[in-house]
C-alpha cells in the first residue's frame, strides 16, 4: 500500500511543476503591468528585474509554509491518508482552476484559491469522516480553521474597496502636481516624490517582502516594529537625498522608482505566494517523512504536522525559483493576463475586451452627474486650470506610446506597496493580487484614462475580474469537494483516472490556447491604425474583404448542411462563429477614426472608398447573420425540417456561392483584381437562380406545401442570399472603380 502514496507524492511533484507555471503567469500581473504598461525600461530589462527578485524572494520563502500544513484544517484530526487525499485535490484543482483564469485572460488569486481548495476538501473529509463514524455534525468547527476563510473573503471586499478609492485620491494630487507634461516640474518636487516612492517600496520590501525570512529571526523583527518611525524617516532623508542627486544629473526618477517596485512586488510575490504553489507538495512530503518515522501507519493522525520546527528543504525552494523565473521569461499565457490589467487601465482608446453591462452604464451615467454638478459649483477659472494638468502628451508615433505614463506608473507601486506593507502591519488580510490590480484601476479613473468613449467597457471589464475573484473561491472550494470525495471513494482507480483527466484538460487547454493565439495574430495583421498611403488602403481592405469573404462562405455552408441534418449543436456553433466575425466587423469599424488620422495628405480620398467597403462587408454579414440565426431558430423551436427538394436547391447555391467565393477570397488574397471582371459578369446568372428557386416554392405552396414556418424560413434563406450576392457583388463594381482610378491617376497620386 505505500507504493501508492510514493506514485501520490510522484504526482504531486509534476502537478506542483504545472501548478508554478499557470500560477506565476496569473500572478505575474502583479508585478510586471506598470513597467510594462510604462515603457520605463526595456522588456528585457524589466523581466531580468523581476527574474532576480522571484529568485530572491523564492529563497525567502520557508517560513510561510505553514499555511498548507496547518493554516486552514486541523492535522491532529485527519489521518496521514486523509491529508494526502486533501493535498492531492488541491493540486488537481488549483491546476485546472489556474489555467482557466489564464486561458480567459483573467488575473486572480492564487491565494484564494489555495485556501478554499484546502477548506473544501478538509471539509468534505470532515464530513465523510463524521457520517460514517456516526459523530456529531456539530464537530465540523473542530476539524477547520474557519478564520482564515473569513480573513479571505473579506480581503476581497477591503482590497477592492481601499486600493481603488487611495490609489484614485493619490494619483488625481500626483497629476495636478506633475501635470502629464512631468519633465518641467521634475525639479521641483521630484526629490519628494521619490523619496516618498522609494521609502515606501523600502518599507514594503522590509515589512512584506523578507518578513518571513529564515534569517528574520524574532529579535530583528521586534527591533524592527518597535523603531519603524526611525525607519521610516531614515529612509525618507536618505531617498530624498538620492532622487535630488539623480534629478540633478539629469536621469528620471520615475524610472529608478519603477525598477525598484517592480523589484519589490517580485520579491514579495515569490516569498509569499511559493506556498500557493509548492506548499502543499511539500507539506505532502514532510507529512510521508512523519509517516516513515511512525511506523507507517496510514491511520496515524497528523498533529505532528502543525509543528513549528519543520522548514521547506533549501534546495526544493531553490528549484521553485528556477521554475518560477523560467515561466516568467517563457508563458504566452502570462502575457495575456498582463494584456487584461494594461488594457482596462491604458490612456488611449482602441478595441475594447469587455461588453458594456446595465451595471457599467447606470455607474457611468451617475458618476457623470456628478462630475457635472462639481463642475457647477467651481469656480470656472480653476476648473480650467485643473483641466490643463489633465491635458496628455502627443507622441509622433503610434509605437512610441505608452499605455499610461512613468508617474502613474510609479504611483501604482508605490501605492500597492504602501497599502500591502500597512496592511501586513495592521494584519489586515489584503491580498497582494487584488491591491495592485485595483490600485492600477483607481489610478486610471483618476487619470481620466476612462473617458466618455471608454468608460462603459472599463468598469464593465473591472466588475468581471472581480466577479471571477468570487468565482475562484466558490469553484475552487467545490471542484476540491468533488476531487476529493471521488478520490475517498473510488481510491487507486479515481486517482489513475483523475490524473489521466487532468493530462486531457491541460492538453486540450494548450491546444485551444494556442489556436485562439494564432487567430489573433492573424487578427491584428488585419487591424492596422498606421495606414497612410492609398497602396496601403487597397492591401488591408484587400486582407480584409478576402478573411470576410472565407468566413461567409464557410458559415454559409455549414447552416446549409446542418440544417439539413438538423444538427441544433452545429448550428449553435455557427452562432458563436457569426458572433465572433460581427465583432471583428465592428472593431474594424471601430478603427476608422484613427485610420482617417492617419492617411497623408495625397490619400485621404481613399477614407470614403475604405468606409464604403466596411459598409459592404457589413451588409454581407448581416445576410449571413440572418440566414444563420433564423435557421437555428427553426431547429431550436422544433419546426418541420426543410423538405429534400428544398435542401436540395439550397445545397445547389451553396456550391455556386462557394465556387464564387474561393474565386475571389484568391484574387484578394493575392491582390489579383484582374479577375474580378469576370466575377461581376456572372452576377445576373447567380440573381437568376435564386429567382427561379423563389418561383419554384410559390408553385409548391399552390400544391404541395403545408407549413407556413417552413416556407418563411425557405424564402428568408433565398431572399438574404440575394441580399449577400448583391452587397458582394456592390463590393467588388466599387474596388474595380477604386483600382481603376487609382492607376489611372497622374502622377501626383502617391503609391
Amino acid at each position: 500500500m505505500e507504493q501508492v502514496y510514493i506514485v501520490m507524492l510522484v504526482a504531486l511533484a509534476i502537478l506542483a511543476i504545472i501548478d508554478l507555471m499557470v500560477g506565476v503567469a496569473n500572478d505575474a500581473v502583479n508585478f510586471l503591468n506598470s513597467g510594462i504598461g510604462s515603457k520605463a525600461v526595456s522588456f528585457k530589462t524589466l523581466m531580468i528585474v523581476a527574474s532576480i527578485g522571484v529568485a530572491l524572494g523564492a529563497l525567502f520563502s520557508s517560513g510561510m509554509m505553514e499555511i498548507a500544513r496547518s493554516g486552514i484544517f486541523v492535522p491532529s484530526m485527519f489521518t496521514f491518508e486523509d491529508v494526502m487525499i486533501i493535498f492531492l485535490a488541491v493540486m488537481i484543482t488549483d491546476v485546472l482552476l489556474l489555467d482557466i483564469f489564464n486561458s480567459l485572460g483573467f488575473p486572480t488569486s492564487t491565494t484564494v484559491s489555495v485556501v478554499f481548495e484546502l477548506l473544501g476538501g478538509a471539509v468534505c473529509l470532515a464530513i465523510y469522516k463524521i457520517v460514517t463514524q456516526d459523530g456529531d455534525i456539530n464537530t465540523l468547527a473542530s476539524y477547520i480553521n474557519t478564520a482564515k476563510a473569513s480573513e479571505i473573503v473579506s480581503s476581497i471586499l477591503l482590497s477592492v474597496i481601499i486600493s481603488f478609492t487611495v490609489g484614485a485620491i493619490v494619483m488625481y494630487i500626483s497629476r495636478i502636481v506633475f501635470s502629464f507634461h512631468y519633465e518641467r516640474r521634475i525639479k521641483y518636487f521630484g526629490a519628494i516624490f521619490g523619496g516618498i516612492g522609494i521609502t515606501a517600496i523600502t518599507y514594503f520590501i522590509l515589512f512584506k517582502g523578507i518578513k518571513s525570512s529564515s534569517f528574520m529571526t524574532a529579535e530583528l523583527k521586534d527591533m524592527m516594529k518597535a523603531n519603524q518611525v526611525y525607519i521610516i524617516l531614515g529612509n525618507f532623508v536618505f531617498w530624498a537625498i538620492f532622487s535630488q542627486i539623480v534629478i540633478t544629473l539629469k536621469q528620471n526618477i520615475f524610472k529608478i522608482i519603477i525598477i525598484i517596485g517592480t523589484f519589490a512586488l517580485a520579491l514579495a510575490f515569490a516569498g509569499n505566494d511559493l506556498v500557493n504553489f509548492i506548499g502543499v507538495p511539500i507539506a505532502a512530503l514532510q507529512s510521508h517523512d512523519i509517516f516513515v518515522a511512525n511506523g507507517r501507519d496510514a491511520n496515524m493522525l497528523m498533529g505532528a504536522l502543525a509543528s513549528n520546527e519543520i522548514r521547506a528543504n533549501f534546495w526544493l525552494l531553490l528549484f521553485g525559483g528556477g521554475i518560477m523565473v523560467y515561466t516568467l521569461w517563457t508563458s504566452k499565457k502570462a502575457r495575456e493576463v498582463i494584456k487584461t490589467g494594461v488594457d482596462l487601465s491604458r490612456q488611449s482608446e482602441g478595441s475594447e475586451k469587455f461588453d458594456a453591462n446595465n451595471l457599467s452604464r447606470i455607474i457611468v451615467r451617475g458618476s457623470i452627474y456628478v462630475g457635472q454638478m462639481l463642475n457647477y459649483v467651481m469656480p470656472k477659472a480653476l476648473e480650467i486650470k485643473i483641466d490643463r494638468q489633465f491635458e496628455a502628451k502627443k507622441y509622433e508615433k503610434k509605437e512610441e506610446k505608452p499605455a499610461f505614463d512613468m508617474v502613474r506608473a510609479a504611483v501604482n507601486l508605490m501605492v500597492a506597496s504602501i497599502l500591502i506593507a500597512v496592511g501586513t502591519s495592521l494584519k489586515l488580510p489584503l491580498s497582494t493580487t487584488y491591491v495592485t490590480f485595483m490600485v492600477a484601476m483607481g489610478t486610471s479613473f483618476a487619470d481620466r484614462a476612462w473617458d466618455r468613449e471608454s468608460a462603459v467597457y472599463r468598469v464593465a471589464g473591472v466588475f468581471n475580474v472581480i466577479g471571477g475573484w468570487f468565482v475562484t473561491a466558490i469553484v475552487a472550494f467545490t471542484m476540491a469537494v468533488t476531487v476529493v470525495f471521488l478520490l475517498k471513494v473510488g481510491k487507486v482507480f479515481a486517482f489513475v483516472g483523475l490524473m489521466i483527466l487532468v493530462g486531457i484538460l491541460l492538453y486540450r487547454s494548450g491546444r485551444k490556447y494556442l489556436q485562439r493565439s494564432k487567430e489573433q495574430e492573424e487578427e491584428a495583421k488585419l487591424k492596422r491604425e498606421d495606414i497612410a498611403t492609398i497602396k496601403e488602403v487597397m492591401s488591408e481592405s484587400s486582407a480584409q474583404i478576402a478573411r470576410v469573404i472565407n468566413k461567409a462562405q464557410l458559415l454559409y455552408t455549414d447552416v446549409v448542411n446542418n440544417l439539413g441534418l438538423q444538427d441544433l449543436n452545429k448550428l449553435k456553433d455557427s452562432k458563436k462563429k457569426l458572433k465572433k466575425l460581427e465583432k471583428d466587423v465592428d472593431e474594424l469599424k471601430g478603427n476608422v477614426y484613427y485610420f482617417i488620422k492617419n492617411l497623408d495628405e495625397t490619400s485621404v480620398e481613399g477614407s470614403k472608398f475604405y468606409i464604403l467597403i466596411l459598409g459592404y462587408l457589413q451588409d454581407m454579414v448581416q445576410s449571413i447573420g440572418y440566414i444563420t440565426n433564423n435557421s437555428y431558430q427553426h431547429i431550436n423551436n422544433n419546426h418541420k425540417n426543410l423538405k429534400f427538394n428544398q435542401i436540395r436547391d439550397l445545397k445547389s447555391v451553396d456550391a455556386q456561392l462557394h465556387h464564387l467565393f474561393v474565386r475571389l477570397q484568391n484574387s484578394f488574397a493575392h491582390e489579383k483584381f484582374e479577375a474580378l471582371a469576370i466575377v461581376l459578369e456572372e452576377k445576373d446568372e447567380l440573381l437568376n437562380t435564386i429567382s427561379e428557386l423563389i418561383q419554384k416554392q410559390i408553385t409548391r405552396i399552390r400544391t404541395t406545401e403545408n407549413s407556413p414556418k417552413n416556407s418563411k424560413l425557405y424564402f428568408g434563406l433565398l431572399l438574404e442570399t440575394n441580399d449577400l450576392i448583391k452587397a458582394t457583388m456592390n463590393l467588388l463594381e466599387l474596388f474595380q472603380e477604386f483600382d481603376k482610378h487609382v492607376k489611372t491617376k497622374n502622377g501626383k497620386m502617391i503609391v
